[in-house]
This record gives structure tokens, C-alpha cells and sequence, in this order.
């Protein structure tokens, strides 16, 4: 099979896009629901390259041969401004998938960040340039240029598939990739969370407690709990 690149994403509603900037990775994958929270939820090995990272942004995949990175370089090349690089390996942390000069490029760009289930590397200059980079990996291992690999594919990424077009939100709790027809209830059951939680706060600004305004002891009482006057060690005796 050759490499292939397609030069589009489906693309979603800059609306929708602005919606989701204001809304943390935790409210987002709480708006998504139990199962597909966790569907789109990347594994924790993805971690930013500095603190105070955030991005959000369509994914434009590349799925990069083990040790090179020239799908990475025809993906910077096709994205749009505001897009996000999402590229993996396999995760590998031979040939580092991303580094200095592919981030000054990006920025100049303006490519909104990179999400890379490999390694990255030149860590300093990338905090140094405040452009969002998170990555399962840090080496400083020689990439090849030579391919196979593919862009704007569906891939596995740290766990996860992402389709091209995917939206990507990601913070200092995690990165989340949403399919374009999850995102709108997702950002009304994420801004309806955040409401709540702001009245939650006044209540406890009153002299309420959490345990009283999640309504917990019905959940209590169903786990059958035995809650024993005295200390652990007293009643041992």
C-alpha cells in the first residue's frame, strides 16, 4: 500500500469550535456522558510539554512509520489555521515525532498546537516558543524522512481512535477527541454542569455541604455501609 494524504477534514461550525474554548477538558468529558467520556478520552501518558497548555482545535491525523516523521511534515503542510497536528507511531519513542523547528513553522501558521502519541523533543525551546505540545514521549532519537504512513486517516492515538476533523480539546487534566456529531451535546450537558456548579458554590458559601447537595445518602444507604461510633483501634479491643 502506498501513502496516501487527503487534503480535507469535515469541517465543524466555528461556533461550536469557540463554545468548546471556554469549556475545561473535565466539564467536556463529564458533558460527554459515561461511555463516550471515556471513548474519547486519552490515555494519561499524554501529558503537556509545559504548564498552562491548552488547546482546541480539528484534528488533521498523520500516522508516521516507526522512526520517521515525513507524514508529520505533509501534515503541518496541508493543515488550516486553528487545526491541531495529531500524529502517532504507535507510540514509540524512537525518531522523535516533533521539535523546534516543526513548532516555529506551526506557530508561524498558526496552527493551534500538537498532540503527538510518540516522542517529542528541544522541550526547552517549545516552553521557550509558548506553543501547546503534548506527548507521550520524550527522546532526543533521530527521525527518518522516508515514509510509509498516511494522512487525514482514522488512527489509534494513546488508546483512542481519532478520526480527521475530530475536534481536540486538551488542558492540564487531559486531552478529549470529540467527533464532530457528539459536540453540541456535549457543550450544552458541559454548560449546564458549570452552571450547576456555580450555584453549588453559593450554597456552600451559605454553610451547605457537598455530601448534602450531591444527595449522597440515598447512594450510601444502597451500599449497604456500617457506620461504627468509636475509633478502629478501640474496637479492636
Amino acid at each position: 500500500m502506498k501513502p496516501v494524504a487527503y487534503t480535507k477534514i469535515p469541517r465543524i461550525g466555528p461556533e461550536l469550535i469557540e463554545r468548546a474554548r471556554e469549556i475545561s477538558v473535565a466539564d467536556l468529558h463529564e458533558g460527554l456522558g459515561a461511555v463516550a467520556g471515556r471513548q474519547c478520552l486519552i490515555a494519561q501518558s499524554m501529558r503537556p510539554m509545559h504548564q498552562g497548555a491548552r488547546i482546541c482545535g480539528q484534528a488533521v491525523t498523520c500516522y508516521n512509520y516507526p522512526g520517521d516523521n515525513l507524514m508529520l511534515h505533509v501534515a503541518v503542510r496541508l493543515a488550516e489555521k486553528g487545526d491541531v497536528i495529531v500524529a502517532t507511531n504507535g507510540g514509540s519513542a524512537q525518531g522523535a515525532l516533533w521539535g523546534d523547528m516543526i513548532t516555529y513553522f506551526a506557530k508561524l501558521k498558526g496552527i493551534e498546537g500538537a498532540v503527538i502519541d510518540g516522542a517529542a523533543r528541544d522541550t526547552d525551546r517549545l516552553r521557550e516558543m509558548d506553543f501547546p505540545v503534548f506527548s507521550t514521549a520524550i527522546s532526543v532519537s533521530h527521525p527518518e524522512k522516508r515514509g510509509p504512513g498516511a494522512v487525514n486517516v482514522p488512527m489509534v492515538v494513546a488508546g483512542v481512535t481519532v478520526n480527521p476533523g475530530d475536534l481536540i480539546v486538551a488542558d492540564s487534566d487531559g486531552v478529549l477527541a470529540i467527533p464532530g456529531e457528539l459536540l453540541e451535546g456535549a457543550l450544552d450537558n458541559a454548560e449546564a454542569r458549570r452552571a450547576k456548579e456555580l450555584g453549588f458554590r453559593e450554597k456552600l458559601d451559605q454553610g451547605a455541604t457537598m455530601y448534602d447537595l450531591l444527595g449522597l445518602q440515598k447512594e450510601v444507604e444502597a451500599s449497604g455501609l456500617v457506620e461504627v461510633e468509636g475509633t478502629w483501634k478501640a474496637c479492636q479491643q
